[in-house]
């Protein structure tokens, strides 16, 4: 008898837990917000541009362009330039570059970021690869376009900006269809 209220009270502590975990798993992705901006790290882009469309040409900004990959994420993942020079309220574009050096079918996500957080409203993305999941078939090679415009209100203070992207492996959880004949690309 006390064999089987201790193990009631194991099975109840154990499904306890598990609530716990899926509780906390969900309350990360608001205590990650909160904590990002209360020590100003991690800025997300702002929205769609919505601003006037004339180039403001008496001011320039430098963006720089930062890319890595997760521990578990074997591809090769990295902007054409470093960085370049952007007039306020043109529309710009970098290329980034990733490569599937494995011998099976990979899906990744990329997820953005702007630093100072100050200049993350000012930074519109109208195109971006981090929109969508990338599926890499072996040995294959794309080219994923970003084009943004830097906000003509933003701070003139503001002269330099860095779009960092972070490449995440999702195969586990979005396993990508194979391809017959891969190309390479």
């Amino acid at each position: 008898m006390a064999d089987s209220i201790s193990m009631k009270k194991l099975v109840t502590r154990l499904l306890l837990v598990v609530v716990a975990m899926f509780v906390f798993g969900f309350a990360l992705v608001p205590i990650y917000d909160v904590m990002c901006k209360a020590f100003g790290i991690n800025g997300k882009t702002a929205g769609q541009y919505e601003g006037e469309q004339t180039v403001d040409t008496s001011r320039q900004v430098r963006v720089q362009f930062l890319s890595t990959n997760t521990a578990d994420m074997p591809w090769d993942f990295y902007p054409k330039s470093e960085e370049l020079t952007a007039h306020p309220g043109a529309v710009n574009e970098m290329i980034f570059i990733a490569h599937n050096p494995t011998d099976k079918p990979m899906s990744a996500q990329a997820v953005p970021s702007i630093a100072p957080s100050t200049a993350a409203a000012y930074f519109h993305k109208t195109e971006c690869f981090c929109f969508t999941q990338q599926v890499l078939q072996p040995g294959q090679r794309i080219e994923m376009p970003v084009r943004f415009i830097v906000d003509r209100d933003m701070p003139k203070d503001v002269k330099h900006l860095t779009l960092s992207y972070t490449l995440f492996d999702i195969t586990a959880r979005h396993p990508p269809v194979a391809v017959a004949a891969s190309t390479g690309g």
